[in-house]
């Protein structure tokens, strides 16, 4: 077998929250340390020596090999070291312990504004980011025209990136990283602030990279995306690594993960800096019963409560309905209005209703996101889960019996007439 592109050994990150150590603060610290332990007015070495227990591990011997052309998903909750893993490939932070070896020029999109600077224009940052890639400028030149198209900013390119919109940002930032030709490719769920179709766009170009034989690294909370796109898949859980091979084994395990976090529901507390949060996600039966297990023929009522303290315009709520961690239904609570409305102070209550014998038996787990049309506000993993069972329907026989392939229980009618002699 070749080398790998990428080789982790030991990878491990420690983040020290709330504590000031003598060894990693500023260099005026440091010096200040210095100077009053001169003076006995302070013990500048003893913070480094201390164990706090308040050590944060985002990492643990994480120990990974990524080979040419493949495209690695990498699935697991919010706070599983997902982000810190690609920082410390993208060189972006250190590792506390370990190493990280990569071959070839890296191209990556972690979050809104990494490697941008916000006074240049976009065609400087074009520019610029070539440069920091290791590319003559006839070679950014031969791929300009291609990047703005793409990121669809003709008529800003000369404007200060600052002044762009997130979603504008984004489009900007995925071509400049996708085009640029680094032998490596990583991306980050950055992509969820651009539209449904921008979406498509990019995963459409990640997939093009992939057949050219460079290596993609892709963390999604779109399990669908990582089935469609990956050829292989790793589940990271509290910083370790917990599951590494084939994407329908990695994505099984992340299901079952999602789905045992327990209880079936998730109260939050309402985010004071938010003009609205969810404060509630539950699974409810057609009598409106909290429940977690449902019949093949029973109607299942997914509920969200939140609470908006300020007025705001063009409020949308989103909920993702996934089995076995691939997701079959991305709705809004704005599908079927003409408008978006507003949306006045006040406890809020919104109801998707999945009717009976629309789902095939299974573990399902639900996604819920709030925002507006230019603000993404909160996601929830797996904010709730319900088992469907097979009990008093018989699927032996059927084709949306729970072992046979596909997610949804026929929808269709089926009609056979003889239109011929033989």
């Amino acid at each position: 077998m070749s080398s790998p592109v990428i080789h982790m050994d030991g990878l491990a990150k420690r983040y020290r929250i709330g504590v000031q150590t003598a060894s990693h603060g500023r260099l005026t610290e440091s010096m200040w340390n210095g100077i009053t332990s001169l003076f006995g007015r302070g013990h500048a070495g003893e913070l480094s020596d201390h164990v706090d227990e308040r050590d944060f591990w985002a990492l643990r011997g994480v120990d990974l090999d990524v080979y040419q052309g493949d495209v690695l998903g990498i699935v697991g909750r919010n706070g599983a070291g997902k982000t810190t893993l690609l920082k410390i490939l993208s060189r972006i932070t250190e590792p506390t312990e370990g190493y990280a070896e990569l071959r070839g020029r890296v191209g990556a999109l972690l979050e809104v504004g990494t490697g941008f600077h916000p006074e240049l224009t976009g065609r400087e940052n074009i520019f610029l980011n070539g440069g920091i890639l290791g590319m003559s400028r006839q070679e950014i030149r031969s791929k300009f025209d291609e990047i703005v198209e793409f990121a669809e900013v003709q008529k800003f390119i000369d404007t200060p990136v600052k002044r762009y919109s997130s979603g504008m940002f984004v489009r900007l930032a995925f071509a400049v990283a996708a085009h640029l030709e680094p032998e490596v490719l990583i991306i980050d769920e950055v992509l969820a602030v651009g539209d449904i179709n921008f979406q498509r766009k990019c995963l459409g170009k990640m997939g093009d990279v992939a057949r050219e034989g460079r290596t993609v690294i892709f963390v999604s909370h779109n399990t669908g995306a990582v089935a469609e796109l990956c050829t292989r898949a790793v589940l990271l859980e509290g910083g370790h690594k917990m599951v590494d091979g084939s994407v329908q084994t990695v994505l099984d395990a992340y299901a079952e993960l999602m789905a045992n976090r327990g209880g079936g529901t998730l109260d939050m507390s309402p985010d004071p800096t938010l003009p609205a949060s969810v404060v509630e996600v539950a699974i409810e039966d057609a009598a409106a019963r909290r429940a977690s297990s449902f019949d093949l023929p029973d109607d299942i009522d997914i509920v969200v409560r939140y609470r908006v303290v300020e007025r705001v315009h063009g409020f949308q709520l989103v909920v993702s309905l996934a089995r076995n961690a691939v997701r079959l239904v991305h709705t809004f609570d704005t599908d079927d209005l003409d408008h978006i409305p507003a949306r006045d102070p006040g406890l809020y209550e919104a109801r998707y209703r999945v009717p009976g014998m629309t789902l095939k038996a299974g573990l399902y787990t639900v996604d819920v996101d709030t925002g507006t049309l230019e603000r993404h506000m909160q996601t929830f993993e797996a904010a709730a889960s319900f088992e469907i069972e097979e009990r008093t329907v018989n699927a032996h026989s059927k084709g949306y019996r729970r072992d046979r392939p596909g997610h949804l229980v026929a929808l269709g009618a089926w009609s056979t007439k003889r239109v011929a002699d033989a």
